[in-house]
């Protein structure tokens, strides 16, 4: 009896000691995590290592060939296999959270390499990435300029194979990502023959500056070797198909955004909004110009622009009342004043947007300035395709644009999430919930009272010519809902797509075509909208939960202060349960 009590004990003292030694749920997920970021992200990724601040990765190049992108799907699903075995039910609520952001991110990106293949598809993602590859390093001095030019020597010497790789792996693209790519190749040669030495003029290292140059004239003879295949080869057999099909759209959206709504259903959302914009618009232009057409009204909001050469200038100058009406009513907190730096948007970028904020990575110790990037008009345009272009720059969407990207948007969303509760979501994040952050400000700040007369418009004329920009920009969203839903399902063609987003979604031609180019790569481009109306939801749900004490300030710095996760993640940190986000 004795005996077998002793070996009872015995083996108590053995499973306690082993569950002591073994690691925890969560230690076990974090260590994963650590290894999956390294070992796959930033691995096969580079480019978004050097990003997020983490300059190991600097020299690297992504490995276009196929046996590289054979290499990261494997590796994608042995790591997908790891985190299966972690048990959830064991995690804490963030790490369970941050659990589901990353299969979520596995996921994703295995349907992309694997179903949408656009290294088999489209010409822009070569030349398109490399030159992003190489603007990572050069844009910001986080390291002497000597030591980033070796760097960027190193990740130029790869080049000529990545576009060899490509030619390998193209494989009838649709015509135009092919056309979008020959667009963009011009500036982007040029790009290397001129901004990156300039960049670099201050090295003094012989050395340096050798191998750089003959790296730097290699890759310049294969992006134009690259361009004439393109014209000569390439296009004229480009016959694919940019649709993505209702089945990858529905799985897209689901591990991108994690949400689950029925195609139909989202319609009818994105239809619904849609028209109370429309009707809103239209009644603001009629109180305007109650004798012209809604259409009149809107070009005439178009004509109302800056010069093309004074148009940074007008984005700068709307800086310091935004930033004052954000401090005085209590919107959201500015953990920062250093401003953005507005400059043109790079060669590579040019041809699918208007906008944008470049924002150093949530690891980035040195070099932390932020980029307001703003597309001006193509010097080979006509006058009168400048003056269509410039339409969208109307005295309302300078506005909308500013609050979009800068303040309370994205910008301010970035001098947050360095602070964001894991690494996970300082790094892994929702087109839904950035995009979704940025365009909800821009209903959100005039709705508080910006753009009142004496508050951003000088005038009750200049008031209203605000609020249709406002409601020109989300017209915008809205028809991008549609679009991107219609076109790759099949139900919209591209000359279609042009004609909603300016009869529907009232842009001017040059903007519709550019939007449309776009919403044929960029198929789920309805998280702006989406990600607006589930924000705003949330915002009312914490209404109703909190009555009095419901604080704005509070509510959106509790928001931002999660990272930048689908909102569904958002909601339950917030609410504590999981309520539909629509």
């Amino acid at each position: 009896m004795k005996r077998k009590f002793l070996a009872f004990c015995g083996a108590i003292l053995m499973t306690v000691t082993a569950n002591a030694q073994a690691p925890n749920a969560n230690t076990q997920f974090k260590a994963l995590t650590e290894k999956y970021f390294t070992n796959v992200y930033f691995r096969y990724s580079p480019t978004a290592g050097t990003l997020a601040g983490f300059h190991e990765f600097d020299p690297a190049l992504e490995d276009y060939s196929r046996d590289g992108i054979n290499a990261q799907i494997a590796a994608l699903k042995g790591y997908q296999a790891r985190f299966a075995a972690i048990p959830e039910a064991k995690l804490d609520e963030l790490n369970r959270s941050d659990l589901a952001i990353v299969q979520s991110n596995i996921l994703s990106t295995l349907l992309t390499l694997e179903v949408i293949r656009p290294w088999e598809k489209n010409p822009d993602e070569y030349s398109g990435n490399i030159t992003n590859s190489i603007f990572s390093i050069m844009e910001r001095t986080y390291s002497t300029p000597t030591a980033r030019l070796k760097s960027l020597t190193t990740r130029e010497q790869k080049i000529p194979a990545a576009l060899e790789a490509a030619r390998k792996n193209l494989v009838n693209p649709p015509q135009i990502y092919t056309q979008i790519a020959i667009d963009q190749l011009p500036g982007i040669i040029s790009f290397f023959q001129n901004d990156v030495p300039a960049a670099f003029s201050s090295v003094t290292d012989d050395r340096a500056k050798t191998d750089f140059a003959i790296a730097n004239n290699n890759a310049v003879v294969a992006l134009s070797s690259y361009l004439d295949w393109l014209k000569r080869d390439l296009l004229p057999r480009s016959h694919g198909d940019y649709r993505i099909g209702a089945e990858t759209f529905r799985k897209k959206l689901l591990y991108d955004e994690m949400v689950d709504i029925p195609l139909d259903k989202l319609l009818e959302i994105g239809y619904a909004d849609l028209h109370k914009n429309q009707a809103e618009f239209n009644r603001i232009a009629h109180q305007i110009s109650p004798d012209k057409t809604p259409e009149q009204v809107l070009d005439e909001l178009g004509q109302n622009h800056p010069a093309p050469d004074k148009l940074l200038d007008a984005f700068h100058e709307t800086f310091d009342g935004l930033i004052k009406f954000i401090r005085e009513k209590h919107i959201v907190t500015i953990p920062s004043d250093v401003r953005p730096i507005l400059e043109e948007t790079p060669p590579f970028m040019r041809a699918i947007t208007f906008a944008s904020m470049d924002t150093p990575g949530p690891y980035e110790k040195e070099a932390t300035e932020a980029y307001f990037n703003v597309t001006l008009p193509d010097p080979k345009m006509t006058p009168a395709e400048v003056e269509g272009y410039m339409h969208a720059f109307n005295i309302g969407t300078v506005v909308s644009t500013s609050v979009h990207e800068a303040y309370p948007g994205h910008y301010i969303q970035f001098l947050f999430v360095p602070n964001a509760p894991s690494k996970v979501r300082k790094l892994l994040g929702a087109n839904t919930n950035v995009e979704g952050w940025a365009h909800y400000c821009e209903q959100m700040m005039l709705d508080e009272g910006y753009g009142q007369p004496g508050t951003g418009a000088k005038d009750e004329h200049e008031a209203k010519l605000l609020r249709l920009g406002q409601l020109q920009d989300a017209l915008l969203r809205n028809a991008r809902f549609v679009v991107g839903i219609k076109m790759h399902t099949g139900k919209m063609s591209f000359e279609e797509a042009v004609d909603f987003y300016v009869k529907e979604g009232y842009q001017s031609h040059e903007s519709a075509m550019v939007e449309t180019r776009r919403s044929t790569s960029d198929p789920t481009n309805l998280y702006y909208n989406l990600g607006k109306q589930q924000i705003l939801k949330l915002r009312e749900d914490m209404k109703k939960k909190q009555g009095a004490a419901f604080s704005l300030e509070k509510f959106h710095d509790s928001f931002l202060e999660q990272g930048f996760p689908p909102v569904k993640i958002v909601r339950k940190a917030l609410l504590g349960d999981d309520s539909p986000t629509l």
